[in-house]
């Protein structure tokens, strides 16, 4: 059965609004998914290991029929296929994929937390996030998300940036 997922873009390296359009059309050609919406891109401050430099981050929807550990294994290779690097927590990086909600599912592994630990935490998400989603719902607490968005101070954090490609038709 088809859930709808969403996964937070990011990148602060290189060309950064290349990598997050590249980083979408990859994810979109991908046959076990089906690309919904996708958000405006923000430019926002790094959070942790600084200095570095502000990143671009965006939200996408995406429908797909694949388990979350396997949606998790295409974002990672769409990651690698752009020249991540995992050196430092938090750290520079061409393109970081985060798979935020999978439908309803919980999921603690080693490998991934389902929904997103931080996800209520950080403006870069919570922002494009609730922009294609504004009734989403926190799978765990059942809080609307854009009660979470309120509860943060993110005007000044959160800056439009431009536009990620649309769906295609098809």
């Amino acid at each position: 059965m088809a859930e709808i997922a969403y996964v937070g873009l990011g990148s602060n390296q290189g060309d950064r609004c290349g990598y997050l359009e590249s980083g979408v059309r990859q994810i979109e050609l991908d046959p076990g998914v089906r690309l919904v919406a996708t958000s405006t891109v923000y430019e926002t401050p790094p959070i942790g290991y600084v200095p570095q430099p502000h990143f671009l981050n965006a939200v996408v929807s995406i429908e797909t029929a694949l388990a979350p550990a396997q949606l998790l294994r295409i974002l990672r290779r769409v990651e690698d296929d752009h020249g991540r690097q995992r050196r430092i927590r938090w750290g520079p990086r061409t393109l970081d994929l985060d798979l935020l909600i999978h439908g309803e599912e919980i999921v603690e592994t080693e490998e991934l937390i389902l929904p997103h630990p931080r996800l209520t935490a950080r403006c870069f998400v919570l922002v494009p996030l609730c922009e294609i989603a504004p009734d989403l719902r926190h799978p765990v607490s059942g809080k609307a998300l854009q009660e979470y968005e309120s509860e943060l101070v993110c005007s000044r954090e959160v800056v439009a940036a431009g536009r990620l490609p649309q769906p295609t038709a098809g």
